[in-house]
């Protein structure tokens, strides 16, 4: 119990360092604050995964490693875009409509494509991590194209929070990058005690590695998004709380499963139930975000409890698939029947409205 509130307060205050230190950081060197989010945030945050995923696949804990990049892509979107979009509705960047997830769509068609023959090898691991190389030198290059605009939108978008440009103690890059380094650092020191302490009870009671690597490390190494992005909706920044979560998923996929596959003594072997079950689940989320941003460039609050409501049927559908429960069939009927199609019926709405407000 101790390691875990520990770890908690490691996170909010490293959550605060990363978040002030990047956005001050956006001001100085005139980067947008969803270009910080969508690489510096999001890769740091990610670091817990990258530590998890490829010290599990070093030692031989495969369902760990993947069950970690498919559940924390799942958590970041339904619960950390969820939990934000109810503290304030959250305005989506036409760069992420547009862009970031198509990216993370076709990264996780690609993780699908990759794992159809029951595992995922060093080269193609190394395919993985060379596109995230790719991607980061895109988004570095979309930046230092658009300085003037660049400019302009970061007036804006601090104008409220912090009142104008950089003053004050933390006015230098140096301090900005030391806030930094100090935020990822308590990020990942609270993660790991918390998974750490998560970890232990769950193997107490009995459960397998597959639903400890989609669940609880799964949401435990997502702690720094969780913290950085409901911090950075707090203080207004909601390009960076949208970004966080879409540079994050495309970093699980791309690098640490990437690195994760070509550190591997061997390839990495995808469980059956995950290739039937977890990943197309992934997916369809992925690709349920479309019609989501495009009404009207927001996530609003409505849409975000019906995210925090999916993520806690498919927790609760891997809770009863791993105990066995007699309520298993009749849980699983009704989610087939009723509440995914109403789900899917309800963003074919969403993408029909959206349509025709295009029309003149």
């Amino acid at each position: 119990m101790l390691l875990f509130v520990v770890g908690l307060v490691a996170l909010i205050l490293g959550a605060e360092f990363l978040v002030r230190g990047a956005s001050r950081l956006a001001l100085s060197l005139g980067i947008t604050p969803l270009v910080v989010g969508l690489t510096v945030v999001a890769f740091g945050t990610s670091a817990p995964e990258m530590a998890v995923s490829v010290q599990s696949a070093w030692s031989g804990q495969v369902d760990i490693a993947l069950g970690n990049v498919v559940g924390s892509n799942l958590f970041n979107v339904l619960v950390i875009l969820g939990l934000s979009a109810l503290i304030t509705p959250l305005v989506v960047h036409q760069q992420v409509v547009r862009q970031e997830v198509p990216v993370m769509i076709g990264a996780s068609l690609l993780l699908w494509a990759l794992a159809l023959d029951g595992g995922i090898g060093r080269w193609e691991g190394l395919l993985l991590a060379g596109l995230v190389m790719g991607y980061t030198v895109l988004l570095i290059r979309q930046s230092r194209g658009e300085t003037a605009a660049v400019q302009a939108e970061v007036e804006v978008e601090y104008e409220d929070a912090f009142d104008g440009p950089p003053k004050g103690w933390d006015a230098h890059w140096g301090v900005q990058v030391m806030l930094m380094l100090v935020g990822l650092a308590l990020l990942v020191l609270g993660a790991h005690w918390l998974v750490e302490a998560a970890v232990g009870f769950a193997r107490a009671l009995g459960v397998s590695e597959l639903v400890i690597g989609l669940t609880i490390v799964a949401a435990g190494t997502s702690l720094p998004e969780v913290a950085t992005s409901v911090m950075a909706a707090l203080r207004g920044e909601r390009d960076i709380a949208v970004g966080n979560v879409m540079g994050s998923n495309i970093f699980n996929i791309l690098a640490v499963l990437g690195i994760s596959a070509s550190v591997a003594p061997a390839s990495l072997a995808v469980a059956p139930s995950m290739l039937a079950f977890d990943i197309p689940i992934m997916v369809a989320v992925a690709v349920a975000c479309l019609p989501v941003f495009f009404t009207g460039n927001r996530i609003d609050r409505w849409e975000g409890a019906m995210f925090l409501s999916l993520y806690a049927a498919y927790t609760l559908y891997l809770i009863l698939h791993a105990s066995g429960h007699d309520a298993l069939d009749g849980y699983g009927a009704v989610m087939g029947s009723f509440v995914l199609p109403l789900v899917a019926v309800t963003l074919m709405v969403l993408a029909w409205r959206y349509w025709r407000s295009l029309r003149p």
